[in-house]
């Protein structure tokens, strides 16, 4: 699959010139790359139906998603026109039929960035301008949070109360979304045709696949490692820089993107479950494809074997007492404490009672899913090659030891002999102002400095000479001052104009990047008056909750403004993408 070409929010137009050049785009290239020849005979007349196609995404999986869509609409004689939905008050929405929206869920139930604004305009009476379209839902979520697909179910029920109609049912999506999101797709589009028959058409044209010469998360390119090494000896966290070749690859990517890994899991980890499942690991078993394949390979390579999934809980709830009891909905936040720290194999061990055969354990087991990282080098900066700043997860908990699955594949079981498997996650709505003169404030404490290490090294070869702040917080600053030589250099030579750090354990009361920006408002509020773009990485549920609520007081105290005005304020620095997060 080719991807589908956009114009970049850096681009010289107006958001109304680049959402119409992006939906020319979106249906130019769903109908000349899906059918062949034989689509380009078609007639104007059979090309017709148009199809709005609106994306809610944080780290750019729903809008991959979203264009995929678009190219298998074109495939059955559609007119596809792929938005972000922080366009919405472009759309003329009284000449638009048919609605599709492609949403994930941020933090545990919150709409992403780019779609808050939709949201909060969809709870107005502007919003009965939509009462005439067919619309239909795909959420993206992880069940590992309790508000699972919560953005897409809000907007689901939001849009049947402004009067539109659900003419196909809501699809959720967990982690491992292809099957559920290929099958909606498909059911989504032979359902439209039916409601506009004039516009369908005897030639096929397959559900969206992501099979593709690019390397994506079902073909991944198998990556050498070049370096990985200890950012924080002595620290009572372990922190890693990985650099990875991407040599004779052809993953591409940009300053702001993610890195897509596939990871295997931990070997004695499947030992320890084959022992208590009673097998010796050759056992037939189906892999999430459908293939078959051995049980000790399908637990390795193709299962999620920590997180334990509903499914799982409550088949081992029959003979467990204790658990059948939590899984009693009233009792949802006392179920979330007890999993806390246990994994798949505590459940089978606390329920010795519970018996499976081995296709039967992997049917109640998650598809092993691609972790995601914001990377930490500049394409420009460093050819060829794409770097990583990782927390090697490592902890005791209910007696055993536990391993993060891939920062620890990544730290311990990647060497001469195993490759990477790597794809470029493009993260569209994190980008450097396309202005190298333009002034950046960026906010990146532990590993959040990831991204923020790329834009450095990306204006130096760019030559940018807009000045760079950055605040970075971690425990101590004698252990985990991540890339203090780098980022000292570049503020020597005046590259970084400033450094405010932030050592929690270093003093008695602990001192975190949002205290440093309140010590620094009268200064942070003079660069965003002069036009500097605000980033925030790291934490979603704490740290960027803090920094977004000092940003409002920065507003309302070194601005002088209200509280409503602050609101204002900070809302349109979003409309105008100079507040931008990469937050997980």
């Amino acid at each position: 699959m080719q991807l589908i070409p956009y114009i970049p929010e850096n681009a010289p137009f107006n958001q109304r010139q680049r959402s119409w050049l992006n939906g020319y785009l979106a249906g130019l290239f769903a109908t000349t790359e899906q059918s062949g020849p034989q689509l380009n005979q078609a007639t104007p007349a059979e090309q017709d139906l148009p199809l709005l196609i609106i994306y809610g995404s944080q780290t750019g999986t729903a809008e991959g998603l979203a264009r995929r869509i678009a190219k298998a609409a074109g495939g059955k004689r559609c007119r596809p026109q792929v938005l972000d939905a922080a366009a919405h008050a472009t759309i003329d929405w009284a000449a638009a039929q048919n609605l599709l929206v492609v949403t994930s869920t941020y933090g545990d139930g919150d709409m992403p960035d780019n779609a808050q604004n939709f949201w909060n305009w969809l709870q107005t009476d502007d919003a009965r301008a939509i009462a005439h379209l067919n619309f239909s839902v795909l959420a993206l979520g992880d069940t590992n949070y309790t508000e699972f697909c919560a953005a897409g179910k809000k907007i689901d029920a939001r849009l049947e109360q402004l009067g539109a109609k659900r003419f196909h049912p809501r699809a959720d999506c967990n982690l491992d979304y292809d099957t559920t999101a290929n099958a909606w797709t498909e059911q989504v589009l032979e359902k439209l045709l039916s409601l506009h028959p004039s516009s369908s058409s005897s030639s096929s044209s397959s559900p969206p696949s992501s099979s593709s010469s690019i390397p994506s998360r079902d073909h991944p390119f198998l990556a050498p490692l070049l370096l990985n090494r200890l950012l924080n000896p002595g620290s009572e966290k372990e922190t890693r820089h990985f650099e990875i070749s991407l040599e004779n690859s052809r993953v591409s990517y940009e300053a702001g993107d993610a890195l897509g890994i596939i990871p295997s899991n931990c070997p004695a980890l499947v030992d320890d479950l084959l022992k208590v499942l009673g097998c010796d690991g050759e056992e037939a078993v189906p892999s999430p494809d459908g293939t078959e394949t051995s049980l000790r390979k399908a637990l390795t390579n193709s299962y999620d074997i920590t997180k334990p999934g509903t499914e799982l809980l409550q088949r081992a709830a029959a003979s467990n007492a204790s658990l059948r009891g939590l899984l009693a909905a009233e009792r949802c936040e006392d179920l979330k404490k007890w999993l806390r720290g246990r994994e798949v194999i505590d459940v089978l061990l606390e329920s010795p009672a519970v018996r499976f055969t081995p296709a039967e354990f992997v049917a109640h087991l998650k598809k092993l899913a691609p972790r995601l990282y914001s990377i930490s080098s500049s394409p420009k900066a460093h050819a060829g090659q794409v770097h990583l700043t990782v927390n090697i997860v490592r902890h005791q908990s209910h007696g055993r030891s536990r391993k993060g699955v891939c920062s620890a594949f990544l730290a311990d079981r990647v060497g001469d002999q195993t490759h990477v498997p790597v794809f470029a996650q493009p993260s569209r709505n994190f980008r450097l102002p396309v202005n190298g003169d333009t002034p950046i404030i960026m906010i990146g404490p532990g590993t959040g400095i990831a991204p923020f290490r790329a834009f450095l090294h990306e204006r130096r070869a760019l030559g940018a000479k807009g000045r760079n702040w950055l605040f970075f917080g971690e425990q101590r600053a004698v252990t985990d001052f991540y890339y203090r030589d780098e980022l000292q250099t570049m503020l020597a030579d005046g590259h970084l104009t400033r450094l405010c750090t932030a050592f929690s354990r270093d003093q008695s009361d602990k001192v975190y990047v949002q205290h440093r920006m309140t010590e620094q408002a009268a200064e942070l509020w003079a660069w965003i008056q002069e036009g500097a773009y605000f980033y925030v990485c790291g934490d979603a549920s704490r740290m960027a909750k803090d920094v977004d609520a000092t940003l409002h007081q920065i507003a309302e105290n070194a601005g002088g403004l209200g509280r409503e005005a602050a609101a204002e304020f900070v809302k349109k620095l979003r409309d105008q993408k100079r507040y931008q997060r990469d937050v997980y």
